[in-house]
């Protein structure tokens, strides 16, 4: 047996294919065109090339784009203002804080300081507690996007044994959040947890989104099971690999996301998804 590959790129490309068709119709209806503003602090390298992406899925999909990068000494102060000039503008629709920010600014007060319903990136803990009480409006984008294509499978989620291993905020908490609501049964692992390898070779169902190359042996993995590789690394030939030891995990798997090409486009196909909700709704 050898898993189906859950191709995140095919699917993210449909997605955003969508997403260009809705703006070019409200457009042409007169409506403005959904607004995303990306701010980076500094010049972390990692975070430019993801900006330099979202900026260009923005231009395609027809976005008005409002990126900017500002100063690496950039006080939390006149970071927190220009936020609030972002808040107050008609066509800014989504607004985002590229992570991580310099040591000198507290995520957690950038996070909150931008308007929930332009919070596209879902961290915001409005956005996060409409997660937690089934009712979301802005989800955090990769868990999102992952539910998206764990309906590509087909496979219903009810029920299911599922297995998180990670439990951050950005990744582990809202996936283990969105799985609840789909009526799967589920385990989130942390540093913490006893016995990981059990409850891996337990689970139906496995997501993992710790950020360390090969973490979970393929051959935990159980016949038949579903595996969603949120992690991506880069080893020391250059070359890139997930949380998940992929060859040995797609002998066992039934379904499976390869790294890179499986979550990652998901991610920013969500973040368009977010903004174009909160530009026009439902």
């Amino acid at each position: 047996m050898s898993a189906q590959i859950l191709d995140g790129k095919a699917i993210a490309l449909a997605l955003r294919e969508s997403i260009r068709q809705t703006v070019e119709q409200k457009v042409a209806e007169g409506q403005r065109p959904p607004g995303l503003a990306v701010i980076m602090v500094g010049e972390d390298p990692a975070s430019a090339v993801y900006v330099r992406n979202k900026k260009l899925a923005c231009e395609k999909a027809g976005f008005l784009d409002v990126s900017e990068v500002l100063a690496e000494d950039t006080t939390q102060e006149a970071l927190l203002s220009r936020i609030d000039e972002l808040n107050a503008r008609d066509d800014v629709h989504g607004i985002i804080v590229q992570l991580p920010v310099p040591d000198h600014i507290d995520p957690e007060t950038i996070i909150e300081r931008i308007a929930p319903h332009k919070d596209v990136d879902g961290f915001h803990p409005y956005n996060m507690g409409r997660l937690a009480t089934r009712m979301p409006v802005l989800a955090p984008c990769t868990p999102h996007g992952v539910m998206t294509m764990l309906e590509k499978t087909g496979l219903p989620l009810r029920g299911l044994n599922a297995v998180i291993v990670g439990a951050s905020n950005i990744v582990g908490v809202p996936m283990a959040l969105e799985l609840l609501n789909a009526r799967a049964t589920v385990t989130v692992c942390h540093s913490a947890t006893k016995d990981l390898e059990q409850k891996v070779r337990d689970a139906e169902l496995v997501v993992v989104g710790v950020g360390r190359p090969n973490m979970i042996p393929g051959h935990w993995i159980k016949s038949g099971a579903i595996v969603i590789d949120v992690g991506i690394n880069r080893l020391d030939d250059g070359s890139l690999c997930g949380d998940v030891e992929f060859e040995t995990a797609k002998a066992n798997a039934s379904w499976i996301t390869p790294v890179p090409g499986g979550v990652g486009p998901m991610t920013i196909a969500t973040l368009l998804q977010n903004t174009l909700k909160a530009a026009y709704g439902d």
